[in-house]
């Protein structure tokens, strides 16, 4: 993009805003990552570690999504968690034991590996306690955020270093001044499995106003195939909702709930729905198959690994069973 391109998108981007005037609002500094989950669907390898830490070819999918936000200009990043998830705090804590170990056999290599995860951040935890759902999650939030927009990665979506997804969300958020998610195309059939957006179309072609928001619909009954992904920028507004938002599905605190109040909020006070359109790089780990196929894309693209592992894929493919 040049830089008339982007004045151009800057200046669209303002008439979304009731106000007219788009300058940028508050800067986003805080990320919030819900991370107390159980992880079910991979048992029994989450019966004694938290699926946030299963290794993604060589880290955690948890540092993955901790990395993302730090290139977003998010270095205050708080982490809901829950029992039996210390070793995500261990993660990102100094390992003094092994570090001298490794200095002592000379692996700078290994070692400059292991630090990377002490100071990517300034790291906080609070525990969500009750499992009550992703919106009770983030409320749980509150007294760290404050009022200041701020965003919220999910671990099960880890999307591509090379996509800028999370800072064209910040950009849109700041303009408009209301709340923005991420949305992606899926396959009509699959829309079951997500949250679904109702859309009108907006001068950005990435950009689109979010009308509603239904929570796993019917093939059938879905407003569009536009899938609500892991990624949000919410104005704090959103937690104001969330304290007055019932159970739902599950009998949990949807977010999906709360958001499609927010959207019928006006924009002066603190409402207003945006969509960013993603059509980049996204690995989904929430399931087994969907896993390691994650593990084999990222492989597959890495300098040191993925010349011998395309090799043996060649190889192994032709080789199998229909």
């Amino acid at each position: 993009m040049t830089s008339s391109d982007i004045a151009a998108d800057l200046a669209a981007l303002a008439g979304l805003n009731p106000a007219g005037a788009g300058e940028a609002g508050p800067p986003v500094t805080k990320a919030v990552i819900p991370a107390a989950g159980l992880g079910t669907r991979f048992l029994p390898a989450t019966k004694a570690t938290p699926k946030e830490m299963l290794p993604v070819v060589d880290r955690p999918a948890i540092q993955y999504v901790v990395e993302e936000a730090v290139r977003a200009g998010l270095d205050d990043v708080l982490m809901i968690t829950g029992r039996n998830k210390q070793s995500l705090e261990n993660h990102f804590d100094r390992a003094w034991e092994l570090e001298a170990a490794l200095e002592a056999k000379g692996d700078r290599h290994r070692l400059e590996k292991v630090q990377e995860s002490n100071v990517l951040a300034d790291l906080h935890y609070t525990r969500q306690g009750d499992p009550r759902g992703l919106g009770h999650a983030v409320l749980c939030g509150a007294l760290h955020v404050g009022r200041h927009p701020f965003a919220v990665l999910l671990g099960d979506d880890l999307i591509d270093e090379r996509d800028e997804l999370l800072t064209r969300m910040i950009g849109v958020q700041r303009v408009t001044g209301g709340s923005v998610v991420a949305l992606m195309e899926v396959d009509p059939s699959q829309v079951h499995m997500y949250g679904c957006a109702a859309i009108e179309r907006t001068s950005v072609d990435d950009v689109v106003r979010i009308t509603g928001m239904v929570e796993k619909p019917d093939p059938a009954d879905a407003p569009s195939n536009l899938a609500v992904i892991g990624r949000y920028v919410l104005h704090p507004r959103v937690f104001d909702v969330l304290k007055e938002t019932k159970p739902g599905r599950g009998n949990e605190i949807q977010l999906t709930d709360a958001l499609q109040e927010l959207a019928q909020v006006p924009q002066e006070v603190g409402g207003g729905m945006f969509g960013v359109v993603f059509s980049g790089r996204r690995y989904d780990t929430g399931d087994r198959l969907d896993y390691l196929k994650a593990v084999v894309q990222l492989a597959a693209e890495r300098e040191d690994l993925g010349p011998d592992l395309r090799k043996w894929l060649r190889d192994f493919v032709p080789g199998l069973p229909d």
